[in-house]
This record gives C-alpha cells, sequence and structure tokens, in this order.
C-alpha cells in the first residue's frame, strides 16, 4: 500500500447561472491556477489522477495528469454533495448559512438532496474502492469542498468542518497518511 493519497479540490470556475453547478467548467484563471497547483504538489509522487464526472474536477485533473505526464480518469462516488433543487446563491453569506447549517445538522436533510453523512458516506466509500483498485499506485483524487471536507474532518476530528470549509481555495489539496486518512499537509493557493 502506498504511504500517501492526496485530495485536491477543483480549481475556479467560470460561473454560468444559466447551467446547473455540476456542469460548470474552469474559467481562464482556473486552468492557470491549476499548473500553480501542480508544481506545489511536485514533491509528492502520483501515478493517477482520479477525479469525479462534474466537468470542473475532470478538467482540473487533465491539467494535473498532463503536468505530471500520468493517466487521468473519473470514478463514480466522488461528486460534491447533491444540492439539486437548490438555486444558485448569488449573495456568498447566504451560501455560507446554508452549509454553516449542513455542517451543524449532519443527519438532517437541511440543504439538497443529500445529508451531511450521506454525502461523507458515498465520498468515503469512493475513496476506498479507488484505492482497492490502484494499490500499488499513488493516487491523487480530484473532488469538491463540501465532501472533501466531510471526509478530512471525520479522520481528524480535530478540525472544525466550518473553518476548514471557509479555508479552502480554488484549487487546494490534502496529503493523507495512509490508511488512517490523517492530514499531513495543505496545499493552499492564495487569492481566491
Amino acid at each position: 500500500m502506498c504511504a500517501h493519497l492526496v485530495l485536491v479540490r477543483h480549481s475556479a470556475v467560470q460561473v454560468d447561472t444559466a447551467v446547473p453547478t455540476p456542469n460548470w467548467q474552469l474559467s481562464k484563471d482556473g486552468r492557470i491556477r491549476c499548473q500553480t497547483l501542480a508544481a506545489k504538489l511536485q514533491p509528492y509522487p502520483i501515478d493517477l489522477f482520479v477525479t469525479s464526472h462534474e466537468p470542473k474536477a475532470i478538467e482540473t485533473g487533465q491539467i494535473l495528469a498532463e503536468v505530471f505526464g500520468v493517466p487521468c480518469q473519473t470514478a463514480v462516488g466522488l461528486q460534491e454533495h447533491d444540492r439539486r433543487g437548490v438555486p444558485y446563491f448569488a449573495n456568498k453569506t447566504e451560501f455560507e448559512t446554508a452549509v454553516a447549517t449542513f455542517f451543524a445538522h449532519p443527519n438532517e436533510l437541511v440543504f439538497g438532496a443529500e445529508t451531511a453523512v450521506q454525502a461523507r458516506e458515498r465520498f468515503g466509500t469512493a475513496v476506498q474502492q479507488q484505492l482497492a483498485r490502484h494499490p500499488q499506485e499513488n493516487l491523487a483524487i480530484v473532488a469538491h469542498g463540501t465532501v472533501m471536507t466531510l471526509f478530512i474532518c471525520q479522520h481528524n476530528p480535530q478540525l472544525d468542518p466550518l473553518q476548514f470549509w471557509r479555508a479552502l481555495t480554488l484549487p487546494c489539496a490534502f496529503v493523507l497518511s495512509l490508511p488512517d486518512y490523517q492530514l499531513k499537509q495543505s496545499i493552499y493557493l492564495d487569492g481566491s
């Protein structure tokens, strides 16, 4: 088994309120920011990038994989917390309030179509499946802020989920030890 897992949050997106958020693409700046993150990830050997099926995660993974000269593929279960039916929050404070309620009431359906526990369990199962499928490879999984926060904080209970989530940048990465998923390094980009 490999010594670490890298979890990557997708890069900056082109906001298009006419398109559902799971279908958003990276912005030009987002693509550039992927190159910056790739440089910061160089100390960690990565053999394969696995992404959610969301375009912003796929594009982030493809850019990073190209820099590393390794394959990139998609996998089920790595998508963001299911927010179908939730309108776009133009007001950042309102969005943060909804996310705070989501973290504060993990067993209640308060925001979207999944509880926090359901989203965390789905994502955790998908991560474990990828590690089992690729036991000899150093993996980087490209996913989304809320589900990554749920997963990392589950295994690192000293972290406050809301504070952790608020600190995320687009993109960012987290190096976790295996098999216990302890957070070893956080890699943030300035200015997002």
